[in-house]
């Protein structure tokens, strides 16, 4: 492999590297190759790696290469969880599934495919995705590449790994309370969360848990996020529900000012406060923003947390234990227990089966949720918090592998680290993690910002003008493809 072709990938962002491919500059089997070979150098540190698809990748990148697409012949991966991809093990993390390959794409698989992407591979998954560090019996622990002793973050940890070290500009996962955010602040790249209903769920589901997931990217560049948003967004199929009609590009906003901005700064929310170093994170983000022109009000938010997470595992739980169920019926064989993690027992042994009239209870109090902030949202454009209340733990600190834990445990393990991105997964406002600030030990603190329902182009058009004023491209963590 050419130095010339590594050089282009260190400078370009998956943007610029189709716009190479456009102009004839580098060829798509190129990129692919380049791809493997950053990928081999750092995987063996990072184990984001689920499955490789070298094969097949090499293959699709020899074929014809339609150029009018935004992310022609432009190698990336798809997370390992819930996100079909035709002919790649889908394992979700878990020992469960064993080696059951997918004949389809799933919808937002297939859109990504028709941009023009090439998929390399498939990134690593905690089991089920319910936990906010990526660490799974089947698969092992993804290390943070700006520490290996330190959690990259979950759900979509094997990609914000991969992204982060830059093996590629930007990976698909998908975000059911914080699982692309909790990644992307803890490996210091850019994660958007959509609007519900945004993007397609299809064709095997309607709505992840109760409509509160959904899939995306991160990236390193805003535009990248954008582009891919543009190519992937609109209801499928048989939609139950469509986020509201975008009238101009989501590329657009991020050429464009955002204007004045009301921003609500929340550093805070009972019970599971904030430490001192996201404190400081959230604050010097807040600074910045004023120094851009934007107006910032200090609030407390209209929200109970642990009534909050209470109604949302009455969500995740039976979602769960159907998808167990389901998968049961499909092999031939029920699912038994020590197929699952310590995690998955205890969630399914308290909210598994609860009664039907509770979990519609818990969808109810969701949409009141929606009700009440939108109406905050009135007289604010934006919220902004810590994406999480400290740096990325230790591998082995988050997710107790201990089933003798009572889920009020695991509750106070997983959300005194991260109280805030899953609310605006309850209420479908789009939200995102910028990485602006580093601690004194190099690791990265994400800031949280959450827009109306609908209004992403404020998100992404703020987002742009942060990514100007304060760049984080050029930050590095010590285990990165660059490095050769």
């Amino acid at each position: 492999m050419t130095r010339d072709i590594h050089t282009i990938m260190d400078s370009q962002d998956g943007v610029g590297l189709a716009d190479k491919v456009r102009q004839k500059e580098v060829k798509s089997t190129e990129l692919v190759e380049a791809v493997i070979e950053r990928l081999e150098a750092v995987n063996p540190k990072l184990n984001a790696l689920a499955e490789p698809l070298y094969e097949q990748a090499l293959n699709a990148a020899k074929g014809e290469i339609d150029t009018q697409q935004p992310f022609c012949g432009v190698p990336t991966f798809v997370k390992d969880l819930f996100s079909p991809l035709n002919g790649a093990r889908m394992a979700s993390g878990s020992f469960a599934l064993g080696e059951a390959r997918a004949e389809i794409d799933s919808e937002a698989v297939a859109r990504l495919r028709r941009a023009g992407c090439i998929f390399v591979g498939t990134s690593t998954s905690p089991e089920f995705g319910t936990s906010y560090t990526t660490e799974s019996s089947r698969f092992g622990a993804t290390r943070n590449p700006w520490n290996l002793e330190r959690s990259v973050g979950g759900s979509s940890g094997g990609a914000a790994a991969l992204v982060a070290s830059r093996v590629v500009p930007f990976a698909h996962g998908n975000d059911g309370g914080g699982s692309l955010r909790v990644p992307a602040s803890c490996s210091g790249i850019f994660g958007l969360k959509p609007t519900r209903g945004r993007m397609p769920s299809g064709p095997m589901v309607g709505e992840g848990w109760g409509g509160m997931g959904t899939p995306h990217a991160m990236t390193v560049s805003v535009r990248d996020s954008a582009a891919l948003l543009d190519a992937t967004s609109g209801a499928d199929l048989g939609a139950p529900y469509a986020a509201p009609e975008q009238r101009s590009s989501f590329l657009s906003a991020v050429g464009r000012s955002p204007g004045t901005l009301r921003i609500a700064l929340v550093e805070s929310m009972t019970p599971w406060e904030s430490g001192a170093e996201a404190r400081e994170a959230v604050q010097l983000t807040a600074k910045l923003c004023e120094s851009l022109g934007h107006r910032v009000e200090s609030v407390t938010l209209p929200v109970n947390l642990p009534e909050f997470i209470h109604n949302t595992f009455s969500i995740i739980a039976p979602n769960t234990q159907n998808f167990i169920n389901t998968l049961g019926e499909m092999r031939g064989s029920p699912v038994m227990d020590s197929e699952l993690e310590p995690r998955t027992r205890v969630m399914l042994r308290e909210k598994g089966r609860i009664d039907a009239t509770t979990y519609v209870a818990a969808i109810e109090y969701m949409h009141a949720l929606g009700r009440s902030l939108a109406g905050f949202m009135e007289d604010y454009d934006l919220i902004l918090t810590p994406t999480l209340t400290r740096k990325p733990p230790l591998i082995g600190e988050l997710d107790a592998f201990d089933d003798t834990l009572c889920l009020e445990d695991i509750i106070n393990q997983f959300h005194s680290y991260s109280p805030f991105t899953a609310i605006f997964n309850a209420t479908g406002q789009p939200a995102m993690s910028v990485p602006l600030y580093w601690t004194s030990d190099s690791l990265p603190i994400g800031s949280h910002f959450a827009a109306r329902f609908g209004d992403e182009s404020t998100l992404l058009s703020l987002a742009a003008q942060l990514e100007s004023s304060h760049p984080w491209a050029n930050k590095l963590p010590p285990v990165n493809a660059m490095a050769r």
